[in-house]
């Protein structure tokens, strides 16, 4: 099984995106990640909520631990 490949030929590393729009900063992604790269934030949205952040996107496994637990469906994970 080949792994993903962009247009450079290069397999791209796993990532996520918070959507912040969404993200009410529980902390339940925070408490769950494997390698303690998302934090809260110091950027409020539109609701007055600081939001989660990957404070490391390359040491992002893709496991997708964050997204599935977050009660807001404010996390994309990107492998």
């Amino acid at each position: 099984m080949q792994a993903n490949v962009n247009r450079k030929g290069e397999i791209p590393l796993p990532r996520i995106n918070v959507i912040e729009k969404f993200c009410k900063s529980c902390g339940l992604c925070i408490e769950v990640c494997p390698k303690k790269i998302i934090s809260i934030g110091d950027t409020a949205n539109d609701k007055g909520y600081f939001t989660a952040v990957c404070i490391n996107q390359d040491e992002c496994i893709g496991c997708g631990l964050c997204a599935t637990i977050c009660p807001d469906v404010a996390i994309e994970v990107y492998k």
